[in-house]
């Protein structure tokens, strides 16, 4: 997901995000819902997460890494 901060009509920041939430999931043979529900949160949240369009919280980027048994680092990548 690329995000920019603007500020005063000038891009202070941008950065692109990858994710490893679908390639875990799916090893583990999850469905979204299912991770969802085990994350309390909405199968549109992961789903947009998967695909990009939503940078989940630091609380639940945690709570996913260790889910999946690894580090928010491992589980997305910032491209700065």
């Amino acid at each position: 997901m690329t995000s920019v901060l603007v500020i005063d009509g000038c891009v202070k920041y941008a950065f692109h995000m990858e994710s490893r939430v679908r390639e875990l999931r799916l090893q583990q043979s999850l469905s979204q819902q299912a991770l969802a529900t085990a994350m309390g949160v909405s199968r549109q949240t992961i789903n947009a997460i998967e695909t990009g369009r939503y940078d989940p919280s630091l609380t639940l980027a945690v709570h996913l890494a260790r889910h999946f048994e690894t580090t928010v680092e491992e589980l997305f990548d910032v491209d700065a």
